[in-house]
């Protein structure tokens, strides 16, 4: 049985004002793995994430990180958010420093590590995102996908076995949808569970293992990509879109195609009609 990093139990949380905005969610991250969790706006998603790490008390369920329950006293906090890092849609949330350098470094401090740990750490991290060479810049000087670098730098500064990142290529241009893409997946390498959400399903089509449709607060389905993607109803409730090469598959199969609509790569789509043109 491989290790569940994260679970929640039962998870719900009300707002003041009597919103129900999480009923009843129960999942399960387990160790490296690659997670997205979808669904459209006000499903619920950032609400979710803030539980990850204690950001937010639930109002009834809990969350365990490594089989421990969340505490909510300030040094039982403190060491789940250096197991559990969480990178905010809108970087200006997260970067505060007048330099990039203060700003990866405000982490590792808090742990109250020694100043040449924490002085390899930026240095480390900032290589990983390809943002060394900007330490002394001030990170409202710098475009959204550079920023969203240099925040992502900060957590991974604290050397979490999780990463939670919401929304994290909203606004950014293909390159640095790729770049980004290619922090994470170097990241997972390394053996950091990561866990997105995201309305990209290009992107979530490319990067997830599995995908969790959270949906007026409650996880409607979970799967891998061919079984979320080729479920046409599912989408359509949760107001997702199939990928393109899902749709042509549909549409080549309502043409008397025999097609797999399952799969979901260009590669794939291109062999499933050539297939079809040799028959």
């Amino acid at each position: 049985m491989e290790h569940i990093h994260l679970e929640t139990k039962n998870l719900s949380f009300t707002y003041p004002d009597g919103t129900q905005a999480l009923k009843n969610v129960n999942l399960q991250i387990r160790k490296g793995e690659k997670i997205a969790i979808m669904g459209p706006n006000g499903a619920g998603k950032s609400t979710l994430f803030s539980h990850f790490n204690g950001l937010t008390e639930p109002t009834s369920g809990h969350v365990e990180v490594d089989g421990e329950k969340i505490v909510f006293e300030r040094d039982q906090l403190l060491k789940v958010r250096q197991k559990v890092g969480i990178v905010f849609q809108d970087p200006n949330d997260q970067l505060f420093a007048p330099t990039v350098k203060e700003d990866v470094a405000f982490g590792p401090m808090n742990l109250g590590l020694e100043y040449e740990e924490v002085e390899r750490r930026i240095k480390e991290s900032l290589e990983m995102v390809g943002m060394a060479g900007f330490e002394e810049k001030t990170p409202h000087h710098l475009s959204g996908g550079q920023q969203k670098r240099v925040a992502i730098a900060g957590i991974v500064a604290m050397r979490p076995e999780i990463m939670i990142l919401d929304e994290p290529t909203a606004g950014l241009d293909p390159e640095g949808v790729d770049k980004v893409l290619h922090i994470l997946n170097k990241l997972n390498d390394e053996g950091i569970s990561i866990v997105i959400s995201s309305h990209d399903i290009e992107m979530v089509n490319e990067f997830a293992d599995k995908i969790f449709v959270l949906y007026n607060g409650e996880i409607i389905a979970q799967g891998n990509k061919q079984q979320i993607f080729s479920d046409r109803e599912l989408l359509k409730k949760a107001h997702l879109k199939a990928p393109v090469t899902t749709e042509i598959l549909y549409k080549l199969k309502e043409n008397g195609m025999d097609v797999d609509t399952e799969k979901l790569s260009i590669e794939e789509t291109v062999a499933e009609i050539l297939k079809n043109k040799k028959d």
